[in-house]
């Protein structure tokens, strides 16, 4: 048995989704380890657009089986909506989407309370999704949260949400607009149409290993956004590395064959936050026009800059990549040159990693080497030697900087738009 690892290395929206589906397409199982309905990827197949995001990307495999895992929290009217859209581009998932009975739950009180916190922080808000993530991580971390299996036990599920909500009312009051009745209501219609898809995953994830099966696990957000490794506190609520890909799932480290980290080949992100290399300039907005640098969760333009390879450094020393998918190599074919970030210095001294603290982070200076660009086009590109030699070189810039091989690279957004390099 294998398991192989897809994390996302910068800030998210690297294109995980693509190098998933391809890799999906020879998995027996596909898992999420973390996050929620905040994260997003599109995947294009067959000529049709998919966006999944609490659903794992397997699901486009008709032999793949996919569980989202302990680790996840789940929106469920959310989970439903994803899977009638698939359902509408004629995706057929019977018996093969799972969630654990260990995932906790998304109330819609704790989206209510996701905009209502982002509001009291101001100016310093962090940019959420207002999906609810951050609340209902907060309650599972407080041991007030309720979880998947505690959705079948209507008398313990009332109490549980009802002192949920209490809670929420003695702190925000009259500012929260919510009816309780209304949402246990909303769950007694969906307490029967979710009971087909929760499992124990333990015993899933165990026969799965004895069968030898071939499984992916396909990570959300990106280190950047990890709760503990990322630009806190402009991060997500989970453990979006290698660590929440052990702890959200009972596979064990034993199984782990490969950690692939996708990273872009320049540098964007969604929401507030430090960004050393953002290019708030032509660059950036070349990069974002070119690149469609719009958020699949959100829908809001993405912030864009230069390759930031003090980020891609750290991103490996946390999560130990044994190879990389550099995506979206073609956006920069009509740039005469190219900046990639290889060092950050503060108040005159060069720091030796990434640096913890956000203020300190918002006033580095930032240095840079200068590549030539290649200005062709690079998607029609079938194999590594098909790509101009600047193209190569700066592939291999990256490579050498960090010391793990780029074994895939984007130059399109289509399945096919894959270089991969023996």
């Amino acid at each position: 048995m294998s398991t192989t690892v897809v994390l996302g290395a910068q800030w998210g929206d690297e294109g995980k989704g693509k190098l998933a589906d391809i890799l999906a397409n020879e998995s027996q199982l596909c898992c999420r380890a973390q996050g929620g309905n905040n994260a997003g990827h599109t995947i294009v197949a067959n000529g049709v657009t998919y966006d999944f995001h609490i659903l794992p990307s397997g699901l486009v495999n008709p032999n793949c089986v996919n569980v989202v895992g302990s680790g996840c929290v789940v929106h469920v009217p959310s989970f439903f909506k994803e899977l009638e859209a698939l359902d509408k581009h004629g995706l057929d998932t019977t018996d093969r989407i799972y969630i654990s009975d260990r995932a906790h739950v998304v109330f819609d009180v704790h989206q209510l309370v996701d905009g209502l916190e982002e509001v009291e922080l101001g100016g310093g808000n962090i940019g959420t999704t207002r999906k609810g993530i951050g609340p209902a991580y907060s309650s599972k971390m407080t041991r007030s949260g309720l979880r998947m299996c505690d959705l079948f036990d209507e008398e313990v599920f009332e109490k549980k949400l009802r002192r949920v909500v209490d809670g929420y009312k003695k702190r925000f009051g009259d500012l929260l607009k919510y009816d309780v009745e209304e949402e246990i209501a909303k769950y007694k219609e969906l307490r029967p149409k979710i009971a087909p898809y929760v499992v124990d995953q333990v015993p899933l994830l165990q026969s799965a290993k004895e069968k030898n099966a071939k499984i992916l696990v396909e990570g959300a957000n990106a280190l950047m956004l990890d709760i503990d490794y990322g630009t806190y506190p402009f991060v997500t609520s989970s453990n979006t590395g290698l660590g929440g890909v052990i702890t959200g799932l009972t596979l064990g480290w034993r199984s782990i064959k490969e950690v692939i980290g996708v990273v872009k080949a320049y540098t964007t992100r969604v929401g507030s936050g430090p960004f050393p290399t953002e290019q708030l300039n032509e660059v950036g907005e070349t990069l974002q026009k070119v690149g469609h640098e719009v958020g699949v969760t959100t829908g809001r333009k993405r912030r864009c800059g230069w390759l930031d390879l003090v980020v891609l450094k750290h991103s490996h020393a946390c999560n130990d990549y044994t190879s990389l998918n550099l995506t979206k190599l073609d956006v920069l074919d009509d740039f005469e040159e190219l900046k990639i970030a290889t060092s950050y210095s503060h108040k005159g001294q060069k720091l030796e990693g990434f640096p913890s603290n956000p203020d300190v982070l918002a006033e580095v200076e930032v240095h840079y080497e200068t590549l030539p660009g290649w200005k062709k086009p690079t998607t029609g590109a079938k194999s590594y030697y098909d790509l101009p030699s600047q193209a190569r070189a700066y592939i291999e810039f990256i490579e050498k900087f960090v010391g793990v091989k780029v074994k895939w690279v984007g130059v399109g957004p289509a399945r096919d738009h894959m270089v991969v390099r023996s």
